[in-house]
């Protein structure tokens, strides 16, 4: 059953049933490529691919689109700004202040580039548990360091999430109402504060138990890595695929 820290992690899908490392490899063979790319035709290609991941994982509808919603309250912020800074031709006037078709391109492009990318890492990585994503990393010579970040940073964001969100409750059962006065900046800072605090000292008992479990740096799993001939053929999709989003990218920058 999927958990609140891994909502797509268990299930009976294609990607689900490839080797995790085989998984990473693709997911920095399709997005680097994807991140870098400026033109239409690319982004389009990437965000179909994003969703044919999605529909190969069969993951859920729900969660998934709270995901993109999220990434996209950052994304919309861009519309208000880009097409009236950015130089080029005159495309639309909008109280006075004229937005350009260069401007409106732009954003077009990195929110299409975004979701693309959310959808694909989601399919690609949101998939693995954590248990096999250290040992993954590891075994692909992935710097030791590198790979205890980016695990307990999937395994306690949540928790610092969930940590927050009962500090919040326990101060509106105090009668706190947020409001724009130095006591809600102060009760704020508070928070802050006590979420930094709290966050230390989970960080250090977590530390202690896994000395005391004998972690000498490396991840362990009773999972074994078998490579298979789908797993191969993936991954040379993936790459042929990164292909010609690079070939596209080349053949707009030349016209």
């Amino acid at each position: 059953m999927p958990s609140k820290t891994e909502p797509f992690a268990h299930g009976q899908s294609l990607i689900h049933a490839l080797d995790p490392r085989f998984r990473l490899v693709a997911a920095v063979v399709l997005t680097v490529p994807a991140a870098v790319c400026q033109s239409f035709e690319a982004a389009g290609v990437v965000l179909t691919l994003g969703l044919l991941l999605v529909m190969a994982a069969r993951l859920a509808p729900g969660k998934l689109f709270k995901r993109l919603l999220a990434v996209n309250v950052f994304t919309v912020f861009l519309w208000p700004f880009l097409p009236f800074t950015t130089p080029g031709e005159p495309f639309f006037t909008f109280m006075g202040l004229t937005g350009t078709y260069q401007g409106v391109r732009l954003a077009a492009i990195i929110t299409i580039k975004t979701n693309a990318i959310v959808l694909a890492l989601t399919s690609l990585m949101g998939t693995i548990p954590v248990r096999d994503l250290g040992p993954a990393m590891q075994a692909l010579k992935v710097p030791d360091k590198l790979c205890h970040m980016l695990v307990f940073t999937h395994r306690y964001a949540v928790l610092i999430r969930q940590e927050l969100t009962h500090m919040l409750q326990a101060a509106r059962a105090r009668g706190f109402r947020p409001r724009t006065t130095l006591h809600t900046y102060r009760t704020y800072a508070w928070v802050a504060g006590m979420l930094l605090v709290r966050s230390w000292d989970r960080a250090e008992r977590v530390r202690d138990a896994m000395l005391c479990r004998g972690f000498s740096g490396r991840f362990h799993t009773l999972a074994e890595f078998r490579r298979s001939g789908i797993d191969t053929a993936f991954l040379l999709c993936s790459i042929a695929a990164a292909i010609f989003i690079i070939y596209l990218e080349v053949i707009w920058r030349l016209t």
